[in-house]
C-alpha cells in the first residue's frame, strides 16, 4: 500500500513536470489538444523561445517525465508480480494510482493552476478571456468520465495483463 501511494505521488509529479515542460518551455500548440476549443482557437504559435535553449530543456524534461510515468507502471507491475498479487490486488493498485492522479489533476491543474494562479494565462495571455469568470477548469464531464469509466477499465486491463505474466 505504501509503495502504491508513493507511485501515485511519482506519477503526479511526472505529469506536473510534463505539463511544465509543454507549457513553459516547449510551447507547442499541439500539446493543448485537451484545452477548450475556444482556447485552442486563440492560442498564438510561439516562434521565439522563452530563452535560448528553452525548447531543448523542455524536451529533456518531457523525456524525463515520460520515463517516470513508464517507470511507475513498470514498478507497480513488477512488484505485484514478485509479491504474487491477485487480479483484485493489481486492479486496486492501478485504480488507486489513477484515481489519486485524476483527483490531483482536477484540483491542482484545473482549479489552482488554471483558475486561481492563472499559470496558463501567464504564458498564453491571449487565453485569459476564455477562462475569465470560471469557477472551475473547463472539462469536468470528461474528467469524471476518465475517473469513473476509462481509468477503471484501463486498470482492469493492466491487472489482467499482470496476472497473465
Amino acid at each position: 500500500m505504501l509503495l502504491t501511494l508513493f507511485l501515485a505521488i511519482v506519477f503526479c509529479a511526472a505529469i506536473t513536470l510534463m505539463l511544465l515542460s509543454a507549457v513553459a518551455f516547449i510551447q507547442d500548440k499541439r500539446f493543448f489538444s485537451s484545452a477548450p476549443k475556444e482556447a485552442q482557437a486563440v492560442i498564438q504559435p510561439r516562434e521565439q523561445e522563452l530563452f535560448r535553449g528553452a525548447r531543448a530543456m523542455g524536451w529533456v524534461l518531457m523525456g524525463l517525465a515520460i520515463t517516470l510515468i513508464l517507470g511507475t507502471g513498470l514498478i507497480a507491475a513488477l512488484d505485484g508480480i514478485r509479491n504474487g498479487f491477485t487480479f483484485r490486488q493489481f486492479f486496486l493498485r492501478f485504480v488507486l494510482i489513477f484515481t489519486l492522479y485524476k483527483l490531483y489533476d482536477m484540483v491542482f491543474f484545473d482549479y489552482f493552476l488554471l483558475v486561481k494562479f492563472r499559470f496558463f494565462q501567464f504564458y498564453y495571455p491571449e487565453v485569459a478571456p476564455v477562462y475569465e469568470n470560471r469557477k472551475y477548469g473547463y472539462n469536468l464531464r470528461s474528467q469524471l468520465m476518465k475517473l469513473f469509466v476509462i481509468f477503471p477499465a484501463v486498470s482492469a486491463l493492466a491487472a489482467k495483463l499482470c496476472t497473465l505474466l
